[in-house]
């Protein structure tokens, strides 16, 4: 399964998410990594069965220009309508709250995180088979509390701290392709958490299986 990956922010940097991604390598997952926005293209997406945002509104870890345009918001939402797969991995929600056609593509955006605490994942809906069955499990993490459209997303994941109860896991389908939002993974050892690997697999495969 070929799986094009777009990450590298100034907080994201991207040697932390294909570390995170290595070992699904192993597994028959074929990544193809860009860390810079001029690296994007519709072309690029359209080789991929599905595509991982990985990286907050910044063209690059230098530059914090916005990169995502409303004509490359247009091009995301009608690759997902035309029946691919979208996975958006933490910092992929981080800055992208005033991109309203990416917002409703996705169903929400980080909002803020307090600082890095223990928290607690947990599974909600075992019949998508994303999250793992009956599982919860504790990391350290920055825990992420986000803004959401609850009418367009069906949440499966939950996370949990001192700071409070929020979504971790959701997804949605639009058009003829599928979205997925996962909100954990600031720091690698969170990224390669046997559950949590577990997890974004289970992700990739469930936005991949896009209707024809």
């Amino acid at each position: 399964m070929k799986i094009g990956v777009i990450c590298d922010d100034y907080w994201h940097p991207g040697k932390l998410v294909t570390e995170g991604l290595e070992l699904l390598s192993e597994q028959g997952y074929t990544f193809h990594y860009i860390q810079h926005a001029s690296e994007w293209s519709r072309e690029w997406m359209n080789e991929h069965d599905a595509v991982v945002l990985a990286k907050s509104n910044q063209v690059s870890a230098v530059d914090e220009t916005p990169w995502l345009t409303p004509d490359i918001q247009q091009q995301f939402q009608s690759y997902v309508e035309e029946g691919k797969g979208l996975l958006v991995l933490h910092a992929g929600a981080v800055g992208y709250r005033a991109e309203p056609l990416f917002y409703e593509l996705v169903g929400g955006v980080f909002e803020h995180h307090p600082e890095a605490c223990p928290v607690t994942i947990s599974s909600l809906n075992e019949e998508l088979g994303i999250a793992i069955a009956q599982g919860t499990y504790t990391i350290h993490d920055e825990h992420y509390f986000m803004e959401v459209i609850d009418e367009r997303i069906q949440v499966f994941m939950q996370s949990e701290s001192v700071h409070g109860t929020q979504p971790a896991g959701w997804v949605r389908e639009q058009g003829k392709g599928r979205v997925c939002v996962l909100t954990p993974g600031h720091f690698l050892h969170v990224l390669q958490h046997t559950d949590y690997q577990a997890t974004i697999k289970n992700a990739i495969n469930w936005v991949s299986a896009a209707r024809s």
